[in-house]
């Protein structure tokens, strides 16, 4: 944060630079002037930690709307009423969207979400054209505009998450008494989307099995892996050696790190043991997927990539894994009640009272229906067809 004696030629003269600047007032250190990346200036002033309720940043208002002069007096105003204790509850509201948006992440996505840095990173657009705006400024339209947007550019997709990353956010800001009311409340979804079904064929699943043996570690290893356990993407990547045990062959997920906050135990097949065992680890650290050690393994577009050339199979996606072991699973007629507990499903067969009174684990079956999905997925890369599964 830069020091300056603000002006009006000076505030005039600041340009759209590609990132966010911000100017403290040399006059009234406490006031100051934000310019979001796309050039929008906004005046604010920042309450003292000593008036007795935090440190808290108030946005003022839009430049050239509000003048230099008239930003810096409605300044003082604040910090008198700040000192006096009579600051009124509606001004301590008064925050910019991205300040609400940090809130949000602190106090909700990260306790509530384990991937809460992808939901966080689809408002990034958002966030660049209005993190400076004054969250109670914030219209309909401006939601509407900012999905269409993304719309045009042809990302259906990602324009139907942000609109559900936005309508999670601005509903917590209403819970958080922020603001009275959404104004993402009545914009729809801003695309149609169908639900995946992808299940990836025998000769497609063993072309890409066949190529992840050519991948070094971690990658080649980490896609095997997920393909024979069923479990997310974002759980076998981040996978420790401390939540395997050899001797009983399982792997326990912490609570912490799977999506419904339940501990989930995959019983491990031979084959993954064998993977496990054969596998480099760095010194003094735990994660079993790494390349540096400190994180979990990331990056792993560029090895999909990879699949889609070498293999010529196209139009899927990771997840597409689980879905393609819980239809193979089904045809070696396991039970799909025992399906849901391998993938940790809490809908279907144990949704409502029945998942609550029925703590059993299915440990054992969970281990014969992996076992034998393992021993399907070397069969197919051997070359062996089960014809009677497909008749």
């Amino acid at each position: 944060m830069a020091k300056k004696n603000l002006t009006d030629k000076f505030v005039s003269s600041i340009k759209a630079s590609g990132k966010r600047q911000e100017y403290c007032d040399n006059i009234l250190t406490c006031f100051g002037i934000r310019v979001s990346k796309s050039g929008t200036r906004s005046f604010y002033v920042r309450v003292p930690k000593r008036f007795g309720k935090g440190s808290q940043r108030i946005t003022i208002g839009k430049y050239p709307i509000l003048s230099l002069v008239v930003a810096r007096e409605k300044a003082r105003e604040i910090l008198a009423k700040a000192m006096n204790g009579t600051l009124h509850t509606q001004q301590q509201k008064e925050i910019t969207v991205s300040e609400a948006h940090n809130n949000f992440i602190e106090l909700y996505a990260k306790v509530k979400n384990k991937d809460w840095r992808v939901s966080g990173s689809r408002l990034a657009r958002f966030l660049d054209e209005y993190g400076c705006v004054n969250l109670g400024e914030l219209k309909r339209c401006d939601i509407v505009g900012h999905l269409d947007k993304l719309m045009a550019m042809n990302i259906p997709t990602q324009a139907n998450r942000a609109h559900a990353a936005l309508s999670r956010f601005l509903n917590w800001c209403v819970e958080r008494d922020y603001i009275e009311i959404s104004p993402c409340h009545g914009v729809k979804k801003p695309a149609p989307e169908n639900p995946r079904d992808r299940v990836l064929s025998d000769q497609e699943l063993s072309s890409i099995w066949a190529v992840c043996e050519s991948i070094a570690y971690p990658f080649g290893p980490l896609f095997q892996v997920m393909i024979l356990t069923a479990q997310r993407r974002s759980e076998v990547s981040a996978m420790r050696w401390a939540e395997i045990n050899f001797n009983e062959k399982t792997w326990t997920i912490p609570k912490e790190r799977v999506k419904n906050a339940k501990m989930h135990i995959v019983p491990l097949s031979d084959v993954v043991i064998k993977i496990l065992k054969s596998l480099p680890r760095f010194l003094h650290s735990d994660y079993v997927f790494t390349t540096t050690g400190r994180t979990p393994v990331s990056g792993h577009g560029k090895y999909k990539y990879r699949l889609d050339e070498e293999t010529g199979v196209s139009g899927w996606v990771f997840h597409d894994f689980r879905r393609t072991a819980a239809s193979r699973m089904a045809k070696l007629e396991v039970s799909p009640y025992v399906v849901e507990k391998v993938l940790n499903h809490v809908s279907g067969t144990f949704a409502g009272v029945l998942g609550v009174y029925n703590q059993y684990g299915y440990d054992k079956e969970k281990r014969d229906a992996l076992d034998k999905w393992a021993d399907y997925v070397v069969n197919i890369k051997n070359g062996i067809q089960r014809s009677t599964l497909y008749s």
